[in-house]
């Protein structure tokens, strides 16, 4: 498995950038490429929701947290399209690199909560989570080239502490609710990552606004 995941985040670097060539790949192309890599990642993570929705029990859906309590919450982001396109390129990448970075230390518990998930799909479940920290960590190197190409407001990461330790919880019916609330908002940060390279994209196609 370490194998696969050093594997792919070396082929999609490779292809990203290879060594000093990379200075003279289009910031077209090279948003391209990240823009496959984040709908790879919101759609993933969109599937495992689905996995965990087949055996989730229904007094969760009532006592599960809300979604203003994701600890990516306090980052203030544009809340639809129309406001998207008013961000500028800089500030649009510098959310997504700080979304992305803030979920690092979260994947790992995730993938570490997998592992002893009770839930049919487990095995499933655990082997998706780890595609899920192959393709964050190969977007995040991505976006780190990206930043470095589009100057100094790009590089810029706010800071999101995880703060929700390494315990998802005890009992059966604990466990799968705060692994689903988790997921779930991963889920919502992929989808925010993905919107927000897809308009840098078609920004630098020099598209206009009203297509992107």
């Amino acid at each position: 498995m370490a194998q696969r995941k050093n594997d792919g985040s070396k082929l999609f670097m490779t292809v990203l950038c290879m060594g000093a060539a990379c200075s003279a790949i289009p910031i077209s192309d090279l948003l391209d490429r990240a823009s496959q890599r984040s709908d790879k990642l919101h759609s993933l993570s969109t599937t495992l929701t689905h996995d965990l929705d087949s055996h989730f029990p229904p007094i969760g859906r009532v006592i599960m947290p809300r979604p203003s309590m994701c600890h990516t919450s306090s980052l203030q982001t544009p809340s639809d399209k129309e406001q998207t396109l008013q961000v500028s390129e800089s500030d649009l990448l510098s959310l997504a690199r700080s979304l992305l970075h803030a979920w690092a230390d979260p994947l790992v518990v995730l993938s570490a909560s997998a592992n002893t998930l009770p839930h049919p799909a487990q095995s499933t479940i655990s082997n998706k989570i780890l595609e899920l920290q192959e393709h964050s960590k190969s977007l995040g190197d991505g976006l780190d080239i990206l930043s470095g190409k589009m100057g100094p407001a790009a590089q810029t990461i706010s800071s999101l502490p995880y703060s929700g330790g390494n315990d998802i919880g005890q009992d059966r019916i604990s466990k799968l609710i705060n692994f689903n609330f988790l997921l779930s908002c991963f889920r919502r940060d992929s989808h925010k990552i993905d919107s927000f390279l897809k308009v840098l994209r078609c920004r630098a196609t020099k598209s206009l606004p009203e297509t992107c």
